[in-house]
């Protein structure tokens, strides 16, 4: 008699969803997640804004959130997912390893956050891990995290610089966060005072290179 070979794939498989806004990159991810034997993706999307509705549906454990996708960063899709969907785990995957980045995943709750240059059966060992309640931090980015400090902007002045980006006006920044033009002169005055440059713009890259914004 011959037996049937035995399929060893567990019961149940680790339920992914991938939010990358590179087409290419979320494919190849996809594929190469899919290929383990207890990890099965079940939702993909591109834009940050779709990252919630999509958990919701889809009800995946782990979430692997970029963080710079359009329509909405992956790090206030993670804030809420916290309130939202507690049981999902996040992972951040990202190419930019800021320690300002960190700090803000942490604080958002996030599970995990990873580098994407590490090899894929490291980011499948870390969806596993936080599947079980771990934390899992890229080491070196944690040593960097350490020693850069906490971020030094106010969630004020945070919103104010990141109104500043598309060049606008100061009434344009007022209107849209709903503040006097004063208070929001304030705000970015102090922004540009505590990352030390000379203007907005610049205060703006600075805490992009931060991981602040």
């Amino acid at each position: 008699m011959t037996e049937m070979p035995q399929d060893h794939r567990p019961a149940k498989s680790v339920r992914v969803l991938l939010a990358e806004d590179q087409g290419m990159m979320r494919g190849a991810l996809a594929l190469l997640l899919g290929m383990e034997p207890d990890i099965e993706v079940v939702a993909q999307v591109g834009r940050g804004d779709e990252i919630v509705d999509a958990v919701l549906l889809s009800r995946p454990d782990v979430a692997l959130l970029d963080i710079e996708l359009p329509g909405r960063s992956g790090l206030d899709a993670a804030a809420e997912l916290r309130d939202e969907v507690p049981d999902c785990r996040v992972l951040i995957l990202t190419t930019f390893g800021r320690p300002g980045y960190l700090r803000r995943a942490m604080e958002a709750g996030a599970a995990g956050f990873l580098v994407k240059d590490g090899p894929v059966e490291e980011l499948a060992e870390a969806v596993r891990r936080v599947l079980r309640g771990e934390t899992v931090i890229d080491p070196a980015l944690a040593a960097a995290a350490l020693g850069a400090g906490p971020n030094p902007l106010t969630g004020r002045e945070r919103e104010a610089l990141a109104a500043s980006v598309d060049g606008a006006t100061i009434a344009d920044i007022a209107a849209r966060l709903h503040l006097s033009e004063s208070t929001v002169r304030n705000y970015l005055s102090s922004a540009i005072g505590k990352t030390s440059t000379r203007n907005r713009m610049e205060a703006v890259r600075a805490a992009r290179q931060q991981g602040w914004l």
